[in-house]
């Protein structure tokens, strides 16, 4: 439990980086499209699934928030 607390708050630190990126243009082969790339890479095997389940409202993605706040749940029950 000790490894798995800080790890569940570093991936929901990920997942708002990804959100971010996501307000600005980044051009592909830039070093902050290199940073960007990791951030997809990391956070898709999770948010992939959940779109899939979670189809979006419009413009917004439901299915990272749902992620975000599962997140935070499982971290409320595990870490306290």
């Amino acid at each position: 439990m000790q490894i798995l607390c800080p790890l569940i708050q570093l991936y929901i630190l990920v997942l708002v980086a990804r959100a971010i990126s996501t307000w600005f243009p980044v051009r592909p082969g830039s070093g902050m499209g290199q940073v960007v790339g990791v951030l997809v890479t990391v956070t898709e095997p999770i948010l992939g699934p959940a779109r899939r389940i979670i189809p979006p409202l419009g413009m917004i993605d439901i299915s990272f928030i749902l992620v975000l706040i599962g997140l935070h749940i499982l971290r409320g029950v595990i870490c306290y």
